[in-house]
């Protein structure tokens, strides 16, 4: 073999790159000294791009595609290097492979969680994972940028940083929403859309699109979840018809238990008592905390109270004074109570002694 025959040999004629991995976003064509030659066949397959470098300068960009170098379609880098009719002598300059397609389901999360002041709750901390999908949308941006003069370049290299500039914008995101604590998780797609077009731009500066972000789940602690289901279900309770829940259910125990209709009368007064000061509870939200903003009782309208089975009852109104009387839960020798009395005394004794022949006497056994 003569001397020109081994130049010739150790002059590259094909340029390709076949990607066997599934994370390298860059690859720099290893030449080992050797030079291109005019002629030499460049290879770019779908999902590729070839940059060609000169002497630390961006060249020319190939998509996708079979090429045969020659001036006519290596204009940049023959201005580069003055080819004004053609160039037979072989040219050195550095050939990167981006692979554009996607990268798909790559995972976001807080490695610690966002503090956040809730009007409701106070201080609370969030934790939110999901995924997103990038691809490299300008090859020269994100060599220059990000690659450098790395040969080898893969996903997990950028990762760590796209990762980093989420959550960034993520917890700016939640902080300026103004979204009560109990909404962010019905709102996971509003959420992802919002900072998917906030991040966009951020994205294209280091020259990848961000082609879909996903937020999978927002968590809480578990106290502050709970108080947060606690609260759904009392917004969503009728009183008057917990009382007469509560009233049925006293009733068909009664109904169960030789003791009858005291028992029974018990469970109402309960009820009753309960939905009472429940009432006045939701009143006093209503309106703001305190007892300033809830209406005293309507003139003539006595709190009494009353000792049942050893227990303090009350307060208590006429009316619930009358449903406890006919159940035989308050007798005429009852201990009463309202205020401006001095001291317990039977009912027998005050003016509930009306209330007495009010209610029929008990069925003959």
């Amino acid at each position: 073999m003569g001397l020109f025959s081994m130049f010739k040999g150790e002059l590259i004629d094909i340029i390709e790159w076949t990607d066997e991995s599934s994370n390298t976003l860059v690859y720099r064509f290893e030449r080992q000294d050797n030079e291109i030659k005019n002629g030499a066949k460049l290879t770019v397959r779908e999902g590729q791009v070839a940059v060609f470098i000169n002497e630390g300068e961006m060249a020319d960009v190939f998509n996708p595609g079979m090429y045969t170098l020659s001036t006519q379609n290596l204009p940049v880098l023959s201005t580069l290097k003055g080819w004004k009719y053609g160039f037979d002598s072989p040219f050195k300059a550095e050939v990167y492979f981006v692979n554009t397609r996607m990268f798909t389901d790559q995972k976001w999360g807080t490695k610690n969680p966002i503090t956040l002041s809730d009007e409701r709750f106070g201080m609370i901390e969030l934790r939110a994972f999901g995924s997103y999908v990038f691809k490299v949308k300008h090859p020269r941006i994100f060599i220059k940028e990000i690659v450098g003069t790395k040969g080898h370049f893969t996903q997990e290299e950028i990762a760590q940083q796209l990762r980093s500039l989420i959550v960034a914008r993520f917890t700016d995101a939640v902080g300026e929403s103004g979204l009560p604590i109990e909404a962010y998780a019905a709102n996971n797609k509003e959420l992802s859309t919002l900072i998917h077009n906030n991040m966009r731009l951020e994205f294209e500066n280091f020259g990848v699109e961000l082609v879909g972000f996903f937020i999978e789940n927002i968590s809480m602690p578990e106290e502050v979840k709970k108080e947060i289901f606690e609260l759904s279900r009392l917004n969503k309770i009728d009183i008057n018809k917990l009382a007469q829940l509560k009233t049925a259910k006293a009733i068909e125990k009664a109904a169960e238990n030789p003791s009858g209709t005291a028992g029974a009368g018990m469970g109402m007064g309960m009820g009753f008592a309960m939905a009472n000061q429940m009432q006045q509870g939701f009143s006093q939200n209503a309106n703001g905390s305190g007892s300033a903003s809830t209406p005293p009782p309507l003139p003539g309208q006595a709190q009494w109270y009353a000792a049942v089975n050893g227990q303090q009852q009350g307060p208590l109104a006429v009316d619930d004074l009358k449903t406890l009387i006919t159940s035989g839960n308050i007798n005429r020798d009852t201990l009463v109570w309202k205020a401006g009395m001095e001291n317990w005394l039977a009912a027998e004794s005050t003016e509930l002694k009306a209330l007495f022949s009010q209610v029929p006497p008990p069925l003959p056994k």
